[in-house]
């Protein structure tokens, strides 16, 4: 086979930069590994946490008349802790302007979707970084490994795909692990969103809107435009 003149310097140099890479993508999957455990841990936390605010339906709350006191009966009643963070930031801002308060409850309801995101970025970016780094592992101490049984160095190629597995197992566990997780808290949040959606419009309704007569108000401002 022609070999191309100054291509082995090319090859060699390509060669001395994917073997360095090996240190790091080592270090790398056992931080991912770690996180992941770490994240599901929180997971199971939280559904401990879920549990034991289990004890108040979102929808039987909405049954009952809000007058003075409800939200402190509605912190009592073991609501979700998520939740009264927001119901609060919502009654401590609100005001008599009902076009106002309908602005800061779904300004509340994005910042809550967006701090749901970033937690959920976290082991979504785990679980794509675990397989590939999982693969680089894998590849990078087969060439050598190949080159030492071309010389018959059975040892050296042992070692090698002793290597291989290890990190393509941890990058693997760390990507599944970090899948789970951000399925079961995907599943989670989006309840949870529905839910405070429902308690920022009961609230907004006990304040004199309805969804209806929101809708109506618009398209009578546009007709009007």
């Amino acid at each position: 086979m022609a070999i191309i003149p100054g291509s082995e310097y090319l090859t060699a140099g390509l060669h001395v930069m994917a073997q360095s890479l090996l240190i790091p993508v080592i270090v790398g999957l056992i931080v991912l590994l770690m996180q992941a455990l770490l994240h599901l841990g929180g997971l199971l936390a939280e559904q401990q946490q879920r549990k034991e605010h289990r004890g108040a339906a979102v929808k039987e709350l909405l049954d009952t008349d809000l007058v003075p006191g409800t939200l402190e009966q509605w912190e009592r009643g073991l609501l979700f802790p998520a939740y009264m963070t927001v119901v609060r930031g919502f009654t401590h801002r609100q005001g008599e302007n009902q076009a106002r308060n309908r602005l800061i409850a779904d300004n509340l309801l994005q910042e809550e979707e967006r701090r749901l995101e970033r937690i959920l970025a976290k082991t979504d970016l785990i679980a794509r970084l675990g397989p590939i780094l999982g693969l680089m592992g894998t590849l990078i101490p087969l060439g050598p490994g190949l080159a030492a049984l071309g010389q018959g160095d059975l040892q050296a190629l042992a070692a090698a795909i002793i290597v291989a597995f290890d990190t393509t197992v941890a990058g693997l566990a760390a990507g599944g692990l970090a899948y789970l997780v951000s399925q079961t808290r995907r599943r989670w949040y989006r309840s949870h969103l529905e839910d405070l959606e429902l308690l920022l419009e009961h609230l907004l309704q006990a304040g004199g809107e309805t969804v209806a007569a929101s809708k109506e108000k618009t398209l009578v401002s546009i007709g009007r435009g």
